[in-house]
């Protein structure tokens, strides 16, 4: 059954909306379309920064509004302009790199709308692969920089996300006391083997609220989609909050419906079930 309150769709990428292989099924496009004759804002809503957008989006007649870096920038897709930001606190930013020099740990970090990767480990990736990791979206997305740590320190003041990638998640969880211990900053994370911090505010959710006030949109209007814990507080924010099949039992049990999974147009079947009237 149909919900005719829902104004705004906010969805997740890797894991909800893309298919494993980075595409839009032909349901999924045939569900936005339908929903944007209807008037509802569709906002995609990622942890991916603004380079790794798929081209595909930018294709897609009438998409608006792209959160990226789980929240720290808004941008029109139409102007390319930014209309929100919401970076880390440069404090913040020295205690990581502090807690990183030596540690050995896989770190990456996003400046400017563009992602960067130690140089060492770009190249050892591109030369031997990786088991935790997409190695073609690392390759694709990622620009290798030397002395990564160095240049967070340069860039403190526009550091949209760190994220650190882990091999084995017990080395993740020892992380775990040590980066929640740092004042000012967010923790979550987009796949089992990472952590991704922001700054103290940042999140998909809030990111979201900004939006919904500059469109006269409130949560009671608002269905969220994903997959991952990143997702978590914008599932929360909405009225009806949609979990993917293909996600953990500790998300599915936040949801206020769980869909199919990213493969089986769960996305496109929870836009047809709650904004399109459809089975």
């Amino acid at each position: 059954m149909s919900d005719k309150k829902i104004k705004m769709i906010a969805l997740d990428l890797d894991g909800t909306t893309l298919r494993s292989d980075h595409t839009l099924s032909p349901r999924t496009m045939a569900a936005f379309k339908a929903s944007m004759e209807q008037g509802v804002h569709i906002v995609v809503s990622t942890g991916r920064v603004y380079s790794a957008l798929p081209k595909l989006l930018f294709g897609i007649e009438g998409l608006e509004y792209v959160i990226n870096s789980n929240g720290a920038q808004i941008t029109e897709l139409a102007t390319g302009r930014r209309i929100y930001e919401n970076y880390m606190d440069p404090d913040a930013v020295e205690q990581v790199v502090a807690i990183l020099r030596g540690s050995g740990i896989s770190v990456e970090t996003f400046v400017d709308g563009q992602a960067y990767a130690d140089a060492d480990e770009f190249y050892d990736i591109k030369e031997h692969g990786s088991t935790f990791r997409d190695a073609n979206y690392v390759l694709t997305t990622r620009n290798p920089i030397p002395n990564i740590l160095d240049f967070m320190l340069e860039h403190k003041d526009k550091i949209e996300n760190i994220s650190l990638n882990f091999e084995f998640t017990a080395d993740k969880d020892r992380m775990w006391p040590v980066l929640t211990a740092i004042d000012n900053m967010t923790l979550t994370s987009s796949f089992a083997h990472n952590f991704e911090m922001g700054g103290a505010t940042t999140s998909k959710a809030e990111a979201l609220r900004f939006l919904m006030d500059r469109l006269g949109v409130t949560k009671d209007h608002l269905m969220a989609c994903g997959d991952n814990p990143n997702d978590s507080l914008m599932i929360e924010l909405a009225r009806v909050g949609v979990v993917m099949g293909n996600a953990s039992d500790h998300m599915k049990s936040q949801a206020d419906y769980v869909t199919d999974g990213n493969n089986d147009d769960g996305v496109a079947k929870a836009i047809e079930k709650f904004v399109l009237g459809g089975a």
